[in-house]
């Protein structure tokens, strides 16, 4: 896997760390918080419906105490009658001074009663109170006749009476009068339900909507405008529950449900209580937001402690990682730092931790380790030396046997490696070079001292003789493997991109460019220097001749580089023998002379070609 790929997949330990301090802190904490929330919850819950169940009950149980109190003024009523008309209101009887003097006590007794009426089996009678009766007063008071001549006491629906400001809230509540078993009439009171409403009032508040219906889901009374008597509240599901019940509705019920507003639906919590006597029901509701706002407000604040606990955490969390990581980090840098050669990091950690201690153990290693490689510096740098010591040695033997070409050697790989950095090839391959252009002549040790000697052109048979010189070369260095990569330069230098070359006959791209780039060096060190068969060429004419046999013997390129090299006056030679005029290269200025070479004619440059052939390079 490459470094990139181990990058990219690698899990930071800091992470691994953070994450379990997090999670040990923060889950129980989460759980505990849940659990502690979800029960204050319910209890919070369990609470709202009990102070609403406490509202509505107490609200039921006046409304009850308020009619049992006016069904007992009505038979305390009943008696007084019946003692002081001795038992016989009809006729004129009803309108005795005694009877009405009963009846306006009774009216002015108590706040809470509007209007009363005595009326006797004849349906004539006498009354008293604020209000006149309306059609619908008078309605229900033929109901309440109709159930007194039954023997039955009635309640009836809550009506208005009066307009405006005026306008008030009444019910209507009547007995029977009777004379031992002998119906006589009917008492009757209407009861002003202002106390009612001042303790809806009262209680509403805070969100809390209260208010009264009857058995058929009517509203008789609320805390607010919103609400007229009489109007059909069955659309609520509460009140729908209490009417679907009947009379079976005995105890108090609370209920979620939800109300519409438009486009908007809200959700209620709403209970009612029972007043059994009346056959109404105490109604409160409220608004679900508000009802459990204190549930909401303690999940914020729960939800704001924990975010806090949870930073918290994680703030200490990332530190106790870091206090962890760091030395990690450092321990991590170094190690890179040594994997790149860096011998001289040192970690430096101020704790006392087994981090510490491995950081010790760590810059022990590393001094170890530094000793270590400086020592195989040294005998790499000396296994080296000896190493190129003993090839320049084995060329030096090898120019040693020739008078004539001693120093050849150390030229030729002198030129090979400034047309190398001229053609901007990489120190792997100018390392390689050096070696086998020092060597590229090694195989002319296995050459006859008479042939390599000869003062004088080589027969045929002699010239194939020596040219075996550069297989002789393969053939004695191949054995070693530490130089399998300076072979081609050694056994092909002699191949021409024409395929006139020896030993193969390569062409083109066949031939290695080590081979092609130590041919043009070796070329130019053959032409420059003197000879048993010729005398040296000036470097302008031995640059005129490489040039004419670019692209056809040797390589342009290194030609190229060459030129290049020689113009910018990186190589000098300081003593040759003129032969010939020849005139200087077009790419490489000449030096100045007192007079110009003239340009050689075809017929001498094809000899000099001709002759270059025959050279024994």
């Amino acid at each position: 896997m490459s470094a990139s790929a181990s990058n990219r997949t690698r899990v930071p330990i800091l992470y691994l760390i953070l994450g379990v301090l997090l999670i040990i802190s923060i889950v129980p904490m989460y759980f505990y918080s849940a659990q502690v929330e979800a029960s204050n919850r319910e209890r919070l819950k369990r609470n709202e419906m009990l102070l609403q169940n406490t509202v509505t009950r107490s609200l039921a149980d006046d409304l009850s105490q308020h009619e049992h109190s006016q069904r007992l003024m009505l038979e305390n009523l009943s008696s007084a009658i019946e003692v002081a008309s001795g038992g016989d209101i009809g006729g004129q009887n009803i309108q005795a001074p005694e009877l009405r003097a009963l009846l306006e006590n009774f009216v002015s007794s108590s706040d809470e009663i509007a209007y009363a009426t005595l009326l006797n089996s004849e349906a004539k009678g006498i009354f008293a109170g604020g209000i006149a009766p309306d059609a619908f007063l008078n309605r229900e008071l033929e109901r309440a006749y109709a159930a007194a001549r039954d023997g039955r006491e009635y309640n009836g629906q809550a009506l208005v009476v009066g307009e405006g400001k005026k306008a008030r809230t009444v019910f209507l509540v009547s007995s029977p009068v009777k004379y031992g078993p002998r119906f006589l009439g009917m008492i009757a009171s209407v009861v002003d339900l202002q106390f009612l409403i001042r303790r809806l009032q009262e209680v509403s508040g805070g969100g809390l909507t209260p208010y009264v219906v009857d058995s058929q889901g009517r509203l008789v009374a609320g805390a607010s405008a919103e609400f007229a008597t009489g109007q059909d509240m069955k659309n609520l599901d509460i009140v729908r529950s209490f009417v679907d019940r009947g009379n079976k509705a005995l105890v108090a019920e609370t209920k979620e449900f939800t109300i519409k507003n438009g486009s908007d639906h809200i959700e209620m919590l709403g209970t009612y209580s029972p007043v059994t006597s009346l056959d109404w029901a105490v109604v409160v509701q409220k608004p679900s937001r508000d009802a459990y706002s204190d549930i909401y407000d303690m999940q914020r604040i729960a939800r704001l402690l924990a975010a806090g606990v949870v930073l918290l955490s994680i703030l200490v969390s990332i530190y106790a990682a870091r206090r962890i990581t760091n030395p990690l980090h450092v321990l991590t840098a170094t190690s890179r730092a040594l994997a790149r050669g860096d011998f001289s990091q040192r970690v430096h950690l101020g704790t006392r931790t087994e981090i510490g201690e491995l950081a010790e153990t760590f810059n022990t290693m590393s001094d170890e380790l530094e000793h270590f490689v400086e020592d195989l510096k040294r005998a790499a740098d000396e296994n080296r030396a000896l190493f190129m010591g003993s090839i320049q040695m084995l060329a030096g033997a090898v120019d040693e046997k020739d008078p004539y070409t001693r120093g050849h050697s150390d030229r030729v790989t002198r030129y090979s490696l400034l047309i190398a950095k001229e053609m901007n090839l990489d120190s792997t391959f100018m390392e390689t070079l050096q070696i086998s252009a020092q060597l590229h002549d090694v195989g002319k040790i296995g050459i006859e001292d008479h042939i390599l000697k000869k003062p004088g052109a080589l027969t045929a048979e002699e010239f194939e003789v020596m040219k075996t010189h550069t297989t002789k070369g393969a053939n004695i260095l191949r054995p070693v493997p530490q130089l399998a990569e300076m072979l081609p330069g050694i056994e092909l230098h002699h191949e021409a991109l024409d395929g006139r070359g020896y030993p193969y006959g390569l062409q083109g791209d066949q031939i290695p460019l080590l081979a092609r780039v130590i041919a043009v060096a070796d070329t130019f060190d053959a032409l420059t220097t003197n000879r048993p068969y010729q005398t040296a060429h000036t470097p302008e004419q031995a640059l005129q001749i490489i040039q004419n046999l670019a692209g056809k013997r040797l390589d342009p390129e290194a030609v190229k580089a060459l030129l290049a090299v020689y113009a910018r006056g990186e190589i000098r030679i300081q003593r040759f023998t003129i032969k010939r005029p020849i005139a200087a290269p077009a790419a490489a200025p000449a030096p100045a002379a007192p007079e110009p070479i003239p340009t050689p004619t075809p017929e001498v440059m094809a000899v000099e070609t001709n002759a270059l052939e025959r050279t024994r390079v």
